[in-house]
Formats: C-alpha cells, sequence, structure tokens
C-alpha cells in the first residue's frame, strides 16, 4: 500500500443479508465490487448520498488511518485476526432509520455492549500500525469544535469518537435540510423496512482499504469473529 493509503475495520452486513443489497442501492455503489448501483427514483438522492458511498456502507469500529511506515500487510491481518479470535459472534439489535444530529443512518433500537466491546478491542489493539495524524488531519478534526475528552482522544487514538465517544451507525446521507429530512427519511424507512424485519448476528469484521485521499474505500477482507 502506498504512504498515502488508508485502512478501516468496520462492521458490514454479510453478503447475503438483504441489508447489503438495500444499502448498495441506496447509497449507489457496491464496495465489494466497487460498481456503481442504480439509486432509487428519488430527486437528488444521488448528491445527499456522495460522502457515504465512497466510504461504502458501515459502521466504523477502528477509523480510517494511514499504516505505520515499514508495516507488512501480513503483519496487519495477523493482528486483525488476533482481534477477532477474542470474540465471539453475537446477535445485533435491531436497526431503525434516525435522525443523527441532521443525517440520516441507521442505529441500533438498544444498548449492545458486546458491540462496544467489539469497537474498543479494535480501536486498542490495533493502534500500534497506525501512523500518527498530520497537523492538517488534527486541525480539520478540530473544526467540528471538540470537548476537552473528543480531543485527548484524538491526540491518543488518531480521532475523537472512541470509547466513551463511539456510537454505532451506519451512515445513509450527508447532513440534510429540514426539508430534505421530510422527504428522505420517510423514504429510507421505506425502502429499508424488508432488511430492518430481518435478525442479523454480528459474525465478522470487515477491513475495507483506500488506495488514495480521491478513491472510494472497498473491501478488502472479512475476518470472521472466533472468541
Amino acid at each position: 500500500m502506498g504512504s498515502a493509503a488508508r485502512v478501516a475495520i468496520y462492521y458490514a452486513p454479510l453478503p447475503d443479508d438483504p441489508l447489503t443489497r438495500l444499502s448498495s442501492a441506496w447509497l449507489g455503489r457496491d464496495p465489494i465490487a466497487n460498481a456503481p448501483v442504480p439509486q432509487p427514483s428519488l430527486d437528488g438522492i444521488a448528491e445527499i448520498t456522495s460522502e457515504p458511498r465512497s466510504y461504502g456502507f458501515h459502521a466504523t469500529l477502528k477509523p480510517p488511518m494511514r499504516l505505520v511506515d515499514g508495516t507488512r500487510w501480513t503483519g496487519f491481518m495477523a493482528a486483525v485476526r488476533a482481534v477477532a479470535a477474542g470474540i465471539a459472534p453475537f446477535a445485533l439489535p435491531p436497526l431503525a432509520v434516525t435522525d443523527l444530529r441532521g443525517f440520516l443512518a441507521l442505529r441500533e433500537t438498544s444498548r449492545c455492549p458486546a458491540l462496544e466491546a467489539l469497537a474498543d478491542a479494535c480501536v486498542e489493539q490495533l493502534d500500534s500500525y497506525r501512523a500518527p495524524p498530520t497537523e492538517d488531519e488534527l486541525a480539520r478534526r478540530r473544526r467540528a469544535k471538540l470537548s476537552a475528552e473528543q480531543d485527548a482522544m484524538l491526540l491518543r487514538w488518531g480521532y475523537p469518537y472512541v470509547f466513551s465517544e463511539w456510537f454505532f451507525h451506519m451512515t445513509l446521507t450527508r447532513r440534510l435540510s429540514d426539508a430534505e429530512k421530510a422527504v428522505f427519511q420517510p423514504a429510507a424507512k421505506t425502502w429499508f423496512a424488508p432488511a430492518l424485519a430481518v435478525p442479523r448476528v454480528v459474525e465478522d469484521i470487515c477491513i475495507f482499504t483506500q488506495a488514495a485521499p480521491d478513491v472510494a474505500f472497498t473491501l478488502a477482507e472479512r475476518i470472521r469473529l472466533r472468541g
């Protein structure tokens, strides 16, 4: 991987989960094949999904990071497998389309300690592979007016929303105006309803890669949980 490339550890639904098909269509891209997918016939949907489209449908566990110089991919893969080996599969609470600070996202309908433990393990146990953020990256994150605790997380872990600041979410749109939300929130609820009614188990974690800052993230590997 080049020096500008990034990796991230995500939760993403399994290939045969109906949520995979519906989310790829909603965002307009299949992150496995890295290919465009026809979107629902809604005026403006291509624009409001542009940002999440580039990341691929996911919930972040270990945020995107550049790897330390000299990191061997085989070594990084072994570390991810070691994390997965310590965690057993678990049931994911039902998901719902929610308004998350102006964005639409799928979120769990009840707290899931197993999810929190999985995210914490990915952040902590893979951190030795993370290259430190640049001054530009720090400045960009701080434009969000971080709390003191979030800023401390940013300096220590390279991202402000980890551990006590982390929350599960699968982003569906950019930040919406009230008028846009009135259109797209009910549309998203209708679109995802068939998939959200299906029980699901978190069976693996996913390594997504981004070759350069101006290209999309794609799914590189699925690593099964074996705890």
